[in-house]
């Protein structure tokens, strides 16, 4: 059968029921500076979509000079003559624009949207809440956000095209350090280290927020055991923000210092920075990696655990069958998040770290693949024998599943240490990070914007449209990053403006080439998805509460819900994946339906 009838009875208006607060306060306060958590996980939602654009438009920009090295520049000749007479690119532009990209779509697209928009919408519906712990917090962990993006985009224009933040999203010293040697450039640095500390900040808020609400105001009968995967996800995660954050926040002012203070934590002796005095130096460029890395591999997690949330759900409302193995899919989350902090040095087997040290971080990266795979064979035993409806959410589900399966493959090639040598740095790396970070983790917020957009704004989004975005990101997604892996054995090295001056290296235009056009066909696919979003919000069919029929406790309040979410207190009588249960005629079973039990044989 359909399962998503766009039944009116039922159905609930935007009037009817406002996303926040009371009906006497004024507009500002309802919907700008809300206290809603609803509202802030739709402001959390629009914001980041933005952004996913501004960072796609710097991977075009990246993927051109790539595939047509020099060639949108208005004059030909040497690269000092570019510079001189004004060319739009240089090599140290190219190195802000990667730069850029990856900030951009690290700080303020995968984190937010998952933690930020999914998380605050979710949260207190799915475990029966009627709002955050903390809304005020939870309010000023949106507004943190803006701060970061002015400071982010102040910092790439204030030193010029040739002096804005040029270290990486890793920004290592010295490097990061030595910036400020070139005009402009240190304030750039300096300011891109700011916004950072504010995404740091904003996160943080939610993290405190999320945990003191999931274990705090559960509805009655919510235990830990009857809560929806995305509310694990979302629970772990917030565990490993509020572990790892703090270092990395610390690891920013002590580069803040030594830019701005003369200090030396990552300053090497005999190195001249800020004109301070080479004989004070003696500190240690490599701290600035462990202290980095012990936050931004969890990161990786925190990327994605909530997106394995989301899609173990869609995945059995989909397949209209209980989740299979709920409990060992809750411990391998928690097992991934755990590895996740012993794992930090395969980053750095480059750097010359003992062999026995490195052997220990091989073994331990190599043992995530466990839970990892406990996660992946369960995701396929739901499927199997289910009902499959291929919905939008159900296609990115599945996506989401097969580019984790070949991300996580390719991880295992670069945890062994002799392989590692050899594609370090080079596009190797670039595709496996993006198959997780991208093909997994975005496809997961694909489906799950689909999924849950008719609770947030009670109207559905166009199905056929919504198909469609998903093939042409599909196709485009894997032309652009498979490649990657080809480019990589190859030798293509990554942070290069024009890699192909090299001869061993010139063969490999047609397929960088081959690269962005496909890039392009999946940057302009996400106009697709801006528009189906923005025209179902005000003119989509209206829907009622669940018309997905699935049984979590969110699709038990009205759509959209209205300020403290549910009618009455609501009260949960089981876990969330009873579908095709024997005690009902129904293929689902919501968990707040109560069945009164059955007389045993041979009582009265």
């Amino acid at each position: 059968m359909s399962i998503a009838t766009h039944d009116t009875a039922g159905a609930h208006s935007h009037d009817d029921h406002a996303h926040g607060g009371h009906p006497e306060i004024g507009f500002v306060r309802k919907y700008i500076f809300s206290t809603d958590h609803k509202v802030i996980g739709i402001q959390f939602l629009i914001t980041t979509l933005l952004m996913l654009m501004v960072g796609g438009a710097l991977a075009l920009a990246v993927r051109w000079q790539l595939a047509f090295p020099w060639q949108w520049m208005p004059i030909a000749g040497d690269l000092e003559v570019f510079k001189d007479q004004g060319g739009i690119i240089s090599p140290e532009f190219y190195t802000m624009l990667f730069t850029m990209h990856a900030t951009v779509m690290i700080f303020l697209v995968i984190i937010p949207v998952l933690a930020g928009a999914f998380g605050n919408f979710l949260i207190p519906l799915q475990i029966g809440a009627d709002d955050m712990a903390f809304p005020t917090l939870n309010m000023l962990s949106y507004w943190f956000m803006w701060p970061a993006i002015a400071l982010f985009g102040l910092s790439f224009v204030i030193g010029g095209v040739t002096a804005g933040p040029a270290a990486g999203w890793t920004s290592y010293p010295v490097l990061s350090a030595i910036a400020s040697a070139a005009p402009g450039s240190g304030s750039s640095q300096t300011v891109w280290l700011l916004a950072v500390t504010c995404v740091g900040v904003s996160s943080m808020m939610g993290s405190v927020n999320y945990m003191t609400t999931i274990i705090n105001m559960r509805a009655p009968g919510m235990t830990l055991f009857r809560m929806p995967m995305t509310i694990w996800g979302m629970f772990i995660t917030a565990i490993l923000q509020s572990f790892a954050l703090p270092v990395l926040t610390a690891a920013g002012f002590m580069v803040l210092c030594d830019r701005t203070l003369g200090t030396c934590f990552f300053v090497p002796a005999g190195l001249v920075v800020n004109n301070a005095d080479p004989t004070i130096g003696g500190g240690q460029p490599l701290l600035w990696q462990h202290l980095f890395w012990f936050y931004s591999h969890p990161a990786v997690y925190i990327m994605l655990l909530p997106a394995m949330g989301m899609v173990s759900d869609m995945l059995c409302a989909f397949a209209r069958k209980p989740l299979f193995g709920y409990k060992p899919m809750v411990y391998s989350l928690a097992a991934i998040a755990g590895l996740g902090f012993i794992v930090w040095g395969h980053h750095m087997f480059t750097s010359g770290m003992n062999p026995a040290l490195g052997m220990t971080f091989m073994v331990s990266t190599m043992m995530i693949a466990l839970p990892s795979a406990v996660k992946t064979f369960n995701w396929i035993g739901t499927l199997w024998g289910g009902n499959l409806i291929f919905t939008t959410p159900m296609l990115n589900s599945v996506a989401f599943i097969s580019m984790f399966i070949v991300g996580g493959l390719s991880g295992i090639f670069m945890a062994a240490v002799p392989v590692d040598l050899y594609i370090h740095d080079s596009y190797f790396i670039v595709a496996h990070f993006h198959y997780v970070l991208f093909g997994a983790t975005l496809f997961g917020v694909f489906g799950g914007i689909h999924f849950w957009f008719p609770k947030m704004f009670g109207r559905m989004m166009n199905d056929n449209v919504g198909k469609l975005h998903f093939v042409l990101t599909f196709i485009g997604f894997n032309g652009t990053f498979f490649t990657m892996h080809l480019l990589g054995v190859a030798g293509m090295p990554r942070r290069l403006a024009d890699p192909f001056n090299y001869p061993y290296l010139e063969h490999l235009l047609p397929l960088n080439q081959f690269m962005t056009y496909s890039a392009m066909l999946m940057g302009f696919a996400q106009f697709l998805l801006l528009g189906n979003f923005f025209y179902s919000m005000f003119w989509g069919p209206k829907c009622g509460r669940n018309p997905w029929n699935a049984n979590g406790l969110e699709w038990d309040a009205p759509s959209p819900p209205p300020h403290g979410n549910f009618d009455s207190i609501p009260i949960v009588y089981r876990g969330p994946y009873e579908y095709s249960s024997p005690l009902t005629d129904k293929d689902y079973l919501p968990q707040t339906e109560y069945i009164p039990p059955r007389p045993q044989p041979g009582t009265t």
